[in-house]
């Protein structure tokens, strides 16, 4: 396949995945297919993720930031290497970097019965109660964008040439990841070391990340012939990509693309972002091999053999949250 220099993410349509027309389904998984092997972004509207749930989410959110550091460190949770709870303010780098970015986070996982929590070996979640709306918003939003992925991954899964559930049972209380992020305001930009940004360029970890809209510009992703291009996630969008894992699976047949947050113009670094990504992981046990069908003599197999579970423990080594 030609690959194709976007200058701007594709957009598609769920509803033609689902909705009970074969032409427009099969349309749909070759479009995808394209876009995640070019680029490894698209943008998805009528998803399952309602307005009113992503508005008293940001709401939430956004109470739970403006707390006193002192207050929000209450609920970190560095025993668990950060996947519950709230992560402070320059915690985390990218991969090969050692500066922490400009921003601070909370971590929801699994909302599970605890025999069930204990039986897949996941933390519990943290809920802060200055802002007891947090919890049923998140869980709501967090099912959401989990039913939304699940489709994602059945026409995956079809452009694979997989079974269409091939994905289902991998990712059935799978180790997914709910982020509200806050790129806090930078009130004196020469306090803050020169090459800080508010993410620096990296790939997810995941399988894919779901995005809702986020408050402010300032996503890049890389494109293949070097050059960045701007991501806007329009209101009823989602922008969901490609992540290491999937990639590494398909022996880069689909590609997790390297992306960034940058900083706003300097007469701007003292206004806060939000953004709510949704990184969707499957259980732990799932061996990540490259499937037999991506692997050719033109495209040799570029990666060891890894569980799920045994790259996200090495990548969280890698970006400073695990020691």
């Amino acid at each position: 396949m030609n690959e194709i220099l976007y200058d701007e993410i594709p957009s598609l349509d769920l509803a033609d995945y689902h909705g009970g027309d074969d032409k427009r389904k099969n349309k749909f998984v070759a479009d995808l297919g394209a876009a995640y092997h070019n680029i490894g972004f698209v943008a998805i509207r009528n998803h399952f993720l309602t307005d009113a749930m992503q508005q008293d989410l940001y709401k939430a959110i956004k109470s739970f930031f403006a707390l006193p550091d002192d207050v929000k460190k209450k609920y970190e949770r560095p025993d668990m290497a950060g996947q519950r709870g709230y992560t402070g303010k320059g915690k985390e780098h990218a991969k090969g970097r050692n500066t922490g970015d400009l921003k601070e986070f909370y971590h929801v996982g699994q909302d599970l019965p605890g025999s069930e929590l204990a039986k897949e070996n996941y933390p519990a979640n943290v809920w802060p109660s200055e802002v007891p709306e947090l919890e049923k918003v998140s869980v709501e939003v967090y099912r959401a964008l989990e039913k939304t992925g699940t489709y994602m991954l059945r026409a995956i899964a079809l452009y694979l040439e997989l079974p269409e559930n091939y994905f289902d049972d991998k990712i059935k209380h799978g180790n997914s990841i709910l982020r509200p992020i806050h790129y806090y305001p930078i009130e004196n930009p020469d306090a803050v070391p020169e090459d800080a940004v508010r993410a620096a360029e990296h790939g997810d970890i995941n399988l894919i990340t779901l995005l809702m809209g986020a408050s402010a510009d300032g996503l890049q992703v890389l494109r293949r012939d070097g050059k960045w291009i701007p991501i806007t996630a329009l209101p009823d969008q989602l922008v969901v990509n490609v992540g290491d894992m999937l990639e590494r699976l398909t022996n880069e047949k689909l590609k997790s693309t390297i992306h960034r947050v940058v900083n706003p113009p300097r007469q701007l670094m003292n206004t806060p972002r939000y953004s709510i990504p949704f990184f969707m992981h499957p259980r732990s046990e799932m061996s990540l091999a490259s499937l037999e069908s991506c692997v050719d003599s033109e495209n040799p197999k570029q990666w060891e053999d890894i569980t799920a579970g045994e790259f996200l423990d090495q990548r969280l080594r890698e970006i400073g949250l695990k020691k």
